[in-house]
């Protein structure tokens, strides 16, 4: 009996961290999708680059909002999805 909960237990948080893994995974498409399209596609009003950012800017503003304080100048080159891959990156060796 013990050793079926012990099973369960394990089976368990192996999926906990593969969904977590496919999470990040996901997150890190988005922000080089929103990358990507951000130079090909110029219109905020198009619903695809819209639905990117509603996704990623969440993630994102921390980032921006940090650089911004710090007083870092970027000028017009944002450097928040970096710091967004290195957090997601990070969290997923802790987490692994």
């Amino acid at each position: 009996m013990k050793q079926e909960v012990r099973i369960e237990l394990i089976f368990n948080r192996l999926i906990l961290i593969r969904a977590v893994d496919l999470f990040i995974y996901i997150l890190k498409l988005l922000i080089i999708a929103r990358i990507f399209v951000s130079f090909i596609i110029r219109d905020l009003r198009n619903p695809i680059l819209r639905f990117l950012y509603q996704i990623t800017e969440p993630l994102l503003m921390p980032f921006r909002t940090l650089i911004y304080k710090l007083g870092i100048n970027t000028g017009m080159f944002d450097f928040s999805p970096i710091l967004a891959f290195l957090t997601l990156d990070i969290i997923r060796t802790i987490l692994f």
